[in-house]
């Protein structure tokens, strides 16, 4: 679990360092300008970083379904080579997505111009300013990738399915606690990740703005990687005492 959250880390860390500190820059300079090989790169980076931390999301799953149904078999089935070939798969496989869609879509010429109404180049509001009909391949490879994800969120679903019939199998309410508590934050994790991409890029053309689009693009590229390592930060014993001590003097000094 340690080396998937170590993974998800560095994920994490590559997501808020991709648009954020650009943004800033731009903001501290009073421009919006952004070079074509820069835009580019944001384009990979995001697609391979958000694709992997889905994917590793997925693998993270596995991991909790063999602990908890299987764990007999779990140093077999989850031992250091085959957590690193998970790993692996899952990296190289969004690596090859990525490169996929960076090299389609900056072929695509553009005839509306060269401004992107968002705070970082992303992929549906670079196709709004390409030629008609010229962006049919690029739909086509969005859809596959979708239908990939749909899968790998299907996987998820299943696997807590199984996990949470054995877990009310156990007959204490300490193995209760236990269960629960492995399973809770990458549960957390995966419902913020989900429900911010699918508000993105799901919602009605009606409530389409420019302003709308800002807002949620900050929720699910910049608040999941943000939230995560407090997620999984609030098993730490050391730092839930020290919050409670916290909310304790802010009660004190209320009062």
């Amino acid at each position: 679990m340690y080396f998937f959250l170590l993974n998800l880390t560095f994920l994490d860390l590559g997501n808020i360092s991709t648009t954020v500190p650009k943004s800033m820059a731009n903001s501290l300079w009073n421009t919006r300008a952004i070079s074509y090989s820069e835009c580019a790169a944001q384009v990979f980076l995001l697609v391979f970083l958000l694709g992997g931390e889905f994917s590793l999301l997925t693998v993270m799953a596995y991991d909790r379904y063999i602990a908890i149904c299987k764990p007999l078999y779990y140093g077999t089935l989850m031992g250091s080579r085959a957590c690193v070939k998970m790993a692996a798969a899952a990296f190289g496989s969004c690596f090859l997505n990525a490169l996929l869609h960076t090299a389609n879509t900056f072929s695509i010429p553009l005839c509306q111009g060269n401004t992107v109404q968002q705070f970082f180049c992303e992929i549906p509001h670079i196709l709004k300013l390409s030629c008609s009909h010229s962006y049919l391949s690029e739909v086509g490879l969005i859809a596959v990738s979708g239908c990939f994800f749909f899968v790998c969120f299907i996987f998820i679903v299943l696997s807590y399915m199984q996990i949470f019939t054995a877990v009310f199998r156990i007959p204490s309410v300490q193995g209760h606690h236990k269960a629960f508590s492995m399973c809770l934050p990458h549960l957390a994790v995966v419902s913020l990740f989900v429900s911010t991409a699918f508000f993105a890029y799901m919602k009605p053309l009606s409530l389409s703005s420019p302003a709308v689009d800002l807002v949620l693009a900050v929720l699910y590229s910049v608040m999941p990687p943000a939230v995560n390592p407090l997620i999984y930060s609030m098993r730490n014993k050391e730092l839930k005492d020290a919050l409670r001590k916290l909310v304790q003097w802010l009660q004190w000094k209320h009062q």
